[in-house]
C-alpha cells in the first residue's frame, strides 16, 4: 500500500445473496466442513454474523448464534471467526470481534464463548487479548482433525440491571 493510503475495512451482513461468500471462506479457512444448520443459524443471527471486506474483497467473517443457558440467560456462541492468511494482522479479525462484543454489551448478554483447537496458539492468544479465558477442555471434540481436543474459551460481561 502507498504511504498514508487508508484502506477501508467494511462489514456486511450475511444474506441469501452472499451466503456463498461465507461458504467459500469457511472452506479456505477451516479444517471442518459445516452443515446446513450452521448456515441456517448464520442467516438467522442478524447482526451477529458479518462478512469483512478489505478494499471490496471478502477476506473474513464471524458467525455467531445466540443461545439460552441453563436458567434462561442469553449467551452468544462464536461458531467461526476467520480471516484469510494474507490479510491477517490488518485489524480485520479485531474489527469483526469488536463488532460482536459491542452487540453483546448493548444487548446485555452475560457471556460469549467458542471452541478452539488446543494447538491453535494464535487464536488462543488473540482471544485472550480481548479478555477471554480458557474455561474448559473437551477431549475428542473434533473428528478427523488432530489434535481432536478443544478448549472452551469464554468472556464474561458485567451485566447491567434492567
Amino acid at each position: 500500500m502507498g504511504a498514508g493510503r487508508e484502506v477501508a475495512i467494511s462489514l456486511d451482513g450475511v444474506r441469501d445473496k452472499n451466503i456463498m461468500q461465507l461458504k467459500k471462506l469457511n472452506i479456505a479457512l477451516f479444517p471442518v466442513r459445516y452443515n446446513k444448520k450452521y448456515y441456517t443459524d448464520a442467516l438467522n443471527s442478524g447482526e451477529f454474523t458479518k462478512l469483512a471486506y478489505y478494499s471490496d474483497i471478502c477476506v473474513g467473517s464471524i458467525a455467531c448464534r445466540k443461545e439460552k443457558k441453563e436458567g434462561g440467560a442469553d449467551c452468544v456462541y462464536i461458531m467461526t471467526l476467520g480471516v484469510l492468511a494474507p490479510y491477517r494482522g490488518l485489524g480485520i479479525g479485531t474489527k469483526l470481534l469488536k463488532h460482536v462484543l459491542d452487540l453483546c454489551t448493548k444487548e446485555n448478554i452475560g457471556e460469549i464463548f467458542l471452541h478452539v483447537q488446543t494447538n491453535n496458539e494464535d487464536a488462543i492468544k488473540f482471544y485472550k487479548n480481548f479478555g477471554f479465558e480458557i474455561t474448559d477442555t473437551i477431549q475428542n471434540y473434533y473428528t478427523n482433525i488432530t489434535p481432536p481436543d478443544c478448549y472452551v474459551v469464554t468472556k464474561f460481561f458485567t451485566q447491567t440491571k434492567k
